[in-house]
């Protein structure tokens, strides 16, 4: 028995050693079957994430809250104090910082920087500090956390089966629309999500796969939440005339300016706490004391918002406190993203545009009272004008926007709205609320536009050939000569028989040497880096751009080496000359054009 047990063992193993094999010779129904699995997990997922916010609430609001009636109403400011501390605990001590803010960032350069790998537990802590964030009254969204659980999951999936970067791509964006599709019941909003925002692309090859995953998700979402809408339009609201379109454009160049204002502000209050001099864990509680004052004065802020939206759009806010909640919205969302802690910002966009458009549309209505029709439609252009201004997504937004109310009458003055809307943000801003957060770390998501334009250049046709060197045993002040006279601030260290040792940069010397009389003792082997980002000179250039950004984080000049040798130095690739390689690749494109 033990023997045939040892047996079955043998084959079984064999048999998931040759799955992956398998399953790129079966490519597209083995992608089919998890893309399924995929929006199994992703729906299930989000059915979770929604329940673990409704028992957090009641835990933080119901129980914790009404516990300490002693304090009357302000027991609700300790709220988000209590869940930001946790969540930053959850965050420190995991050693998870990807699960601060709003994900889908992370989720974007784990696409085009990583080829879609994404660390397992991400999902799992993701799910924990967000749920809290949120339950405990954090002003944020679910799609961001939604986001990067399902991406979690599709790349889990798909590094377990060792499947190659196209396929973990693929499945990422699967997941990315799985979640969206479960959360808000917006299968199609989903879809588009997934391929506008996390691929770049609206046409892509793999979009068949990314639409089983998001109508699977969504079945699930249904069998365990219901047939719901997101939100409750009390009418359908219509172009009441002709004559209200150019207020709608208008509406979307306001809306365009607070997204603006609304991605500055969360970035400006990051800084401000990233320069505070405290643990890194305590900072989610004092955003949350600046939530809960806010909380205190105006309910609505706390959480994703939904209710706040749904009067809005019935037209059942003053005029003041549409102008208070709108602007109070976007520092409540930048002290609780800002200060460390993790939700999304389309949720926030959404409420943000439902009160600019509430306001716009009550004073439209007292100014032009015969032709302005009823401010709920101005709160639900609104909204889909901000989303789209701040994520530069307009298909998702107003595919989403009609999904989650139901509302399909007032298509054209939803579409200027939101194509103003983008149009002044991309005017005002290089960088979306997405990729803003990239490029401060020096990452530059790269479009498929551009990558076309440089997978043309090999590596060998711009590297620096000639680069000076550093022998490995010099001492440190013969290095800082060496720099000062040539003028570099980092050079590639060779060993004594020509070889690649590694790197040595002007702030390895700068940070590795206190004390300058000891330095004459320290050689460049003993500062260097010897783990190092090699390219090869037959690579084109879009496999290693990314790395050539201009970050703290990112390498300002990467060894180009031999295939048959990886210690045979061949050159050196700058950024000056990822930039001649572009204007290279533009002039054949233009060249051949012509």
């Amino acid at each position: 028995m033990a023997g045939n047990y040892k047996g079955y063992r043998r084959i079984g193993m064999k048999g998931i050693k040759a799955l992956p094999g398998y399953l790129r010779a079966h490519s597209s129904i083995s992608c089919l079957i998890l893309s399924v699995i995929v929006g199994v997990g992703g729906g299930f997922g989000a059915v979770a994430f929604r329940w673990l916010i409704g028992a957090f609430h009641r835990i933080f609001f119901d129980d914790m809250v009404g516990s300490l009636s002693v304090l009357g109403n302000y027991a609700v400011i300790l709220a988000p104090v209590v869940g930001g501390l946790i969540v930053g605990c959850i965050i420190y001590f995991t050693r998870t910082g990807e699960t601060k803010g709003h994900g889908v960032p992370e989720v974007m350069e784990a696409v085009w920087r990583h080829g879609g790998r994404i660390r397992p537990r991400v999902a799992a802590v993701k799910v924990l500090a967000s749920s809290i964030c949120l339950g405990s009254g954090g002003s944020a969204g679910r799609e961001g956390p939604i986001v990067q659980i399902g991406s979690s999951i599709g790349s889990s999936l798909a590094q377990w089966f060792r499947l190659p970067d196209e396929w973990v791509k693929t499945l990422v964006a699967c997941g990315a629309a799985a979640g969206i599709s479960a959360t808000f019941n917006a299968p199609i909003g989903g879809i588009f999500f997934a391929l506008e925002v996390i691929l770049g692309r609206v046409l892509s090859p793999r979009l068949n796969f990314v639409v089983v995953s998001s109508v699977v998700a969504d079945v699930i979402a249904h069998i365990f939440l219901g047939d719901f809408r997101a939100f409750s339009v009390p009418a359908e609201y219509t172009l009441n005339n002709y004559g209200e379109l150019p207020l709608y454009i208008l509406l979307g160049l306001f809306a365009g300016l607070i997204a603006v204002l609304f991605t500055r502000s969360l970035y400006k209050i990051e800084d401000v706490f990233d320069a505070l001099k405290m643990p890194e864990y305590l900072k989610p509680a004092l955003g949350g004391l600046a939530i809960g004052i806010m909380g205190y004065c105006y309910p609505y802020l706390f959480g994703v918002g939904y209710d706040g939206i749904d009067q809005a759009l019935a037209g059942n806010i003053a005029i003041s406190s549409l102008a208070a909640l709108l602007f109070l919205k976007i520092l409540a969302t930048s002290f609780t993203l800002g200060s460390g802690g993790s939700g999304g910002i389309f949720a926030p966009s959404l409420f943000m545009g439902a009160m600019l458009g509430g306001l716009f549309g009550e004073a439209a209505h007292g100014f032009l009272p015969g032709v302005v029709g009823p401010s709920g439609a101005y709160a639900l252009v609104g909204m889909a004008a901000v989303s789209a201004g701040t994520t530069w997504a307009p298909i998702t937004s107003f595919l989403i926007l009609f999904e989650m109310t139901g509302n399909y009458a007032i298509i054209l003055p939803l579409l200027l709205s939101v194509v103003a809307s983008t149009l002044l943000a991309h005017r005002l801003s290089h960088e979306s609320i997405y990729t803003l957060k990239l490029a401060r770390r020096g990452v530059s998501i790269q479009r498929p536009e551009e990558a076309a334009f440089l997978s043309n250049i090999t590596v060998g046709e711009v590297m620096t050939r000639h680069f000076p060197t550093m022998l490995a045993q010099k001492s440190v002040p013969e290095l800082v000569e060496k720099l000062n006279k040539t003028g570099h601030h980092g050079l590639p260290v060779i060993d004594g028989e020509g070889c690649l040792y590694g790197m040595v940069t002007l702030s390895d010397v700068e940070s590795r040497i206190a004390d300058s009389k000891a330095s004459g003792k320290i050689t460049v082997a003993d500062i260097c880096t010897r783990h190092l980002i090699t390219a090869y000179p037959d690579q084109p250039l879009s496999e290693v751009v990314g790395h050539l950004g201009v970050g703290t984080s990112e390498i300002p000049r990467i060894p180009v080496v031999s295939r048959e040798d990886a210690t045979h130095l061949l050159g050196v690739l700058r950024r000056q000359d990822i930039i001649k390689g572009y204007a290279r690749a533009i002039t054949k494109v233009h060249g051949s054009d012509e």
